[in-house]
Protein backbone atom coordinates (compact mmCIF):
# COMPACT_ATOMS: atom_id res chain seq x y z
CA UNK A 1 0.00 0.00 0.00
CA UNK A 2 1.43 3.27 -1.38
CA UNK A 3 0.22 6.20 1.43
CA UNK A 4 3.11 9.13 2.11
CA UNK A 5 3.38 12.59 2.35
CA UNK A 6 6.35 14.27 0.38
CA UNK A 7 7.59 17.76 0.30
CA UNK A 8 6.99 19.44 -2.97
CA UNK A 9 9.95 20.11 -5.42
CA UNK A 10 12.47 22.76 -4.58
CA UNK A 11 11.41 24.53 -8.41
CA UNK A 12 7.81 24.59 -6.59
CA UNK A 13 8.13 25.04 -3.39
CA UNK A 14 10.65 28.55 -4.69
CA UNK A 15 7.24 29.52 -7.33
CA UNK A 16 4.94 28.64 -4.36
CA UNK A 17 6.74 29.81 -1.34
CA UNK A 18 9.90 31.72 -1.67
CA UNK A 19 13.72 30.48 -3.34
CA UNK A 20 15.13 29.96 0.56
CA UNK A 21 16.91 26.84 -0.05
CA UNK A 22 17.60 26.51 4.47
CA UNK A 23 13.22 26.42 4.81
CA UNK A 24 12.89 24.17 2.39
CA UNK A 25 15.35 21.87 4.01
CA UNK A 26 14.28 22.45 7.30
CA UNK A 27 10.40 22.01 7.69
CA UNK A 28 8.79 19.28 8.43
CA UNK A 29 6.18 16.86 6.83
CA UNK A 30 2.91 16.32 8.39
CA UNK A 31 2.51 13.67 11.47
CA UNK A 32 0.87 12.33 14.01
CA UNK A 33 1.36 13.61 17.82
CA UNK A 34 0.40 10.76 19.90
CA UNK A 35 -0.63 7.51 19.21
CA UNK A 36 -4.27 7.61 19.07
CA UNK A 37 -4.25 10.29 16.84
CA UNK A 38 -6.51 10.09 14.19
CA UNK A 39 -4.86 13.31 12.31
CA UNK A 40 -1.44 14.25 10.65
CA UNK A 41 -0.49 17.59 11.89
CA UNK A 42 0.53 20.29 9.14
CA UNK A 43 2.82 23.04 10.30
CA UNK A 44 3.12 26.63 9.24
CA UNK A 45 6.28 27.36 7.39
CA UNK A 46 6.47 30.57 8.37
CA UNK A 47 4.81 33.01 10.70
CA UNK A 48 1.39 34.47 9.20
CA UNK A 49 -1.30 36.95 10.99
CA UNK A 50 -4.54 36.69 9.96
CA UNK A 51 -6.27 40.45 10.83
CA UNK A 52 -10.38 40.67 11.32
CA UNK A 53 -12.23 39.27 8.96
CA UNK A 54 -8.64 38.80 6.58
CA UNK A 55 -9.06 35.23 4.37
CA UNK A 56 -5.46 33.69 3.70
CA UNK A 57 -4.28 31.74 2.06
CA UNK A 58 -1.26 29.53 3.39
CA UNK A 59 0.75 27.15 1.51
CA UNK A 60 1.92 23.66 3.39
CA UNK A 61 5.05 22.39 0.89
CA UNK A 62 3.50 19.24 1.22
CA UNK A 63 2.15 16.68 -1.03
CA UNK A 64 0.66 13.56 -0.82
CA UNK A 65 0.23 9.97 -1.72
CA UNK A 66 -2.57 7.32 -1.16
CA UNK A 67 -4.31 4.24 -2.83
CA UNK A 68 -7.48 5.43 -5.17
CA UNK A 69 -10.28 4.37 -3.01
CA UNK A 70 -8.73 7.04 -0.58
CA UNK A 71 -9.31 10.73 0.35
CA UNK A 72 -7.26 12.98 2.92
CA UNK A 73 -9.40 15.05 4.86
CA UNK A 74 -8.35 18.66 6.03
CA UNK A 75 -9.87 20.54 9.09
CA UNK A 76 -8.49 23.45 11.27
CA UNK A 77 -7.05 22.36 14.38
CA UNK A 78 -10.16 22.70 16.71
CA UNK A 79 -8.27 25.06 18.92
CA UNK A 80 -7.99 27.76 16.32
CA UNK A 81 -11.82 28.20 16.29
CA UNK A 82 -12.56 27.34 19.59
CA UNK A 83 -9.93 30.34 21.36
CA UNK A 84 -9.27 32.56 18.40
CA UNK A 85 -12.95 31.49 15.57
CA UNK A 86 -10.00 31.11 13.05
CA UNK A 87 -11.97 28.81 10.68
CA UNK A 88 -10.96 27.00 7.60
CA UNK A 89 -13.18 28.89 4.37
CA UNK A 90 -14.29 25.72 3.18
CA UNK A 91 -14.75 23.95 6.68
CA UNK A 92 -13.48 20.52 4.99
CA UNK A 93 -10.71 20.10 2.56
CA UNK A 94 -10.89 17.33 0.54
CA UNK A 95 -7.57 16.31 -0.96
CA UNK A 96 -8.45 13.15 -3.95
CA UNK A 97 -5.34 10.68 -4.84
CA UNK A 98 -5.42 12.35 -8.50
CA UNK A 99 -4.28 15.53 -6.97
CA UNK A 100 -0.78 14.12 -6.44
CA UNK A 101 1.85 14.82 -9.14
CA UNK A 102 -0.76 15.98 -11.29
CA UNK A 103 0.18 18.33 -14.91
CA UNK A 104 -1.20 21.64 -13.50
CA UNK A 105 0.58 21.94 -10.07
CA UNK A 106 2.66 19.11 -8.86
CA UNK A 107 -0.13 18.51 -5.99
CA UNK A 108 0.62 21.23 -3.61
CA UNK A 109 -1.40 21.37 -0.78
CA UNK A 110 -2.65 24.90 0.39
CA UNK A 111 -5.21 26.07 3.09
CA UNK A 112 -7.27 28.36 3.49
CA UNK A 113 -8.14 30.19 6.79
CA UNK A 114 -10.34 33.20 7.71
CA UNK A 115 -10.40 34.78 10.94
CA UNK A 116 -13.77 35.64 12.09
CA UNK A 117 -12.71 37.55 15.47
CA UNK A 118 -12.19 40.64 16.53
CA UNK A 119 -8.29 40.18 17.07
CA UNK A 120 -5.55 39.28 14.75
CA UNK A 121 -4.59 36.05 15.07
CA UNK A 122 -0.54 35.26 14.59
CA UNK A 123 0.22 31.83 13.43
CA UNK A 124 4.14 31.35 14.39
CA UNK A 125 6.41 29.32 12.36
CA UNK A 126 6.33 25.51 13.00
CA UNK A 127 2.85 25.38 14.77
CA UNK A 128 0.26 23.47 14.13
CA UNK A 129 -2.86 24.91 11.98
CA UNK A 130 -4.68 22.06 10.64
CA UNK A 131 -5.02 18.17 10.49
CA UNK A 132 -5.81 16.01 7.83
CA UNK A 133 -7.04 12.29 8.13
CA UNK A 134 -7.14 9.51 5.72
CA UNK A 135 -10.12 7.99 4.73
CA UNK A 136 -11.41 5.39 2.34
CA UNK A 137 -14.58 5.81 0.45
CA UNK A 138 -17.28 4.17 -1.50
CA UNK A 139 -18.92 4.71 -5.49
CA UNK A 140 -21.84 3.51 -6.21
CA UNK A 141 -22.47 0.07 -8.29
CA UNK A 142 -24.10 1.99 -11.38
CA UNK A 143 -21.31 4.17 -11.98
CA UNK A 144 -21.28 5.02 -15.50
CA UNK A 145 -17.62 5.59 -17.22
CA UNK A 146 -15.35 8.50 -15.27
CA UNK A 147 -12.62 10.67 -16.75
CA UNK A 148 -8.82 8.67 -16.15
CA UNK A 149 -7.68 12.34 -15.65
CA UNK A 150 -8.12 14.96 -13.51
CA UNK A 151 -10.51 18.16 -14.81
CA UNK A 152 -10.87 21.64 -13.41
CA UNK A 153 -9.21 24.11 -11.91
CA UNK A 154 -6.38 23.93 -8.85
Amino acid sequence: MARYFEKISKERFAKDVKADSVLYEEYPLPRRMSKCAAGYDFFALEDYELKPGEIKKIPTGVKVCMEEDEVLLLVVRSSMGFHYNVRACNQVGVIDADYYNNSKNEGHIWFCLQNEGTDSYVMKKGEGFCQGMFVKYLTVDSEESVKEERIGRY
